[in-house]
């Protein structure tokens, strides 16, 4: 019977996939209960960019990311490289394992130094991803354009050294916080 059991056990153990064999300690230590709050519930529309800055990218929803983030169509979360020349075979095996497959990786830089976007292209060959090499602001109106197609997408955006300003942009403000200021509290 015993030998059954060590059988049934190691029968189990096999079907069901390790993720990991080691615990990490998670960053939330308090006594209260975690609570989720589900940010984009509208199953039609995707996240996309609507603007970024030198600290990082505000979305369509409303959530603003600071710093590097990993964006898909449903689902955004914060990517863990300082910069280009963080980019490595490791940091893009993210994009690999997921399933479904995603059809291009957008990969946004915060520069356009050779070194670093050979460097980028390497690693995502390395982990045979279909990738695109752009600067940031290129790479957030790209991804938005194909998430709204519907196709499977994703982007890796680091955010840009400087932002240039132009006069449409000064306008756009400006008008913004006239109408602010003229509507009745």
């Amino acid at each position: 019977m015993l030998l059954n059991s060590a059988k049934r056990i190691t029968t189990n153990f096999k079907k069901t996939p390790i993720l990991s064999l080691v615990r990490h300690k998670g960053a939330y230590e308090g006594d209260e209960k975690t609570t989720v709050r589900i940010i984009n519930q509208e199953l039609e529309l995707g996240l996309m960019v609507d603007s970024y800055a030198t600290y990082g990218f505000r979305l369509n929803n409303g959530v603003t990311v600071l710093g590097p983030m990993a964006l898909f169509p449903r689902t955004v979360l914060s990517w863990q490289v300082r910069g280009s020349y963080e980019i490595t075979e490791e940091s893009l095996r993210l994009f690999k394992i997921l399933e479904p497959k995603i059809d291009l990786l957008i990969v946004g830089l915060e520069t356009n130094e050779r070194k670093a976007i050979d460097t980028a292209f390497r690693a995502a060959r390395a982990n045979k991803l279909n990738v695109e090499l752009l600067t940031t602001e290129h790479a957030c109106s790209t991804f938005n354009f194909l998430n709204a197609e519907g196709r499977s997408v994703a982007g890796a955006l680091i955010p840009p050294l400087s932002v240039t300003v132009n006069e449409d942009d000064m306008l756009q403000t400006q008008l913004h916080y006239r109408n602010l200021y003229q509507q009745d509290l």
